[in-house]
């Protein structure tokens, strides 16, 4: 069984060199992982085979990602399943070149080796930078201030 320490370092090492089909199984089959500062605002992803699906979706633009967990610091607490990660994804775009890094803050909640919570506080603008996905990200982030929960359009 695999200490928290060693499930957080598989599952950042596993983001950067894959394979991606695997993440999901350093996941409880319930699970709780939340996003809150994305910007998009997306539902917890709460099992197994939705974090499966998160991790192998395909990108939505076409960018090759050569990066690296870099200046991680992992803060263990009086819980002892309970440790806070900080850390970066480094690296650099294969097709252009640009460099780039995507601070990030995990508190997670890992019981048995396997993640059963986990809030994400990751810099969603500079990995939509990186991605290439920006513009994206901006058009999703429009639409949403000119449409109520209800789907319609604002007056």
């Amino acid at each position: 069984m695999s200490t928290p320490r060693e499930t957080f370092l598989r599952l950042v090492n596993g983001v950067c060199d894959g394979p991606y089909e695997d993440l999901a199984s350093l996941y409880a089959e319930q699970t709780h992982v939340t996003h809150p500062f994305h910007p998009l605002a997306p539902p917890p992803l709460r099992s197994r085979g939705e974090l499966h699906e998160h991790f192998t979706a395909p990108a939505p633009v076409a960018r090759t990602l050569n990066r690296k967990p870099v200046d991680i610091t992992i803060h263990e607490t009086a819980d002892p399943e309970v440790i806070i990660a900080e850390f970066a994804y480094q690296g650099r775009v294969d097709e252009t070149g640009e460099a780039f890094t995507v601070p990030c803050v995990f508190v997670m909640r890992i019981r048995d080796g396997l993640i059963i919570e986990s809030r994400d506080y990751i810099d969603h603008i500079a990995s939509a930078r990186a991605w290439g996905h920006l513009d994206s990200l901006l058009t999703a982030l429009r639409q949403r201030e000119t449409t109520t929960d209800d789907g319609t359009d604002r007056p």
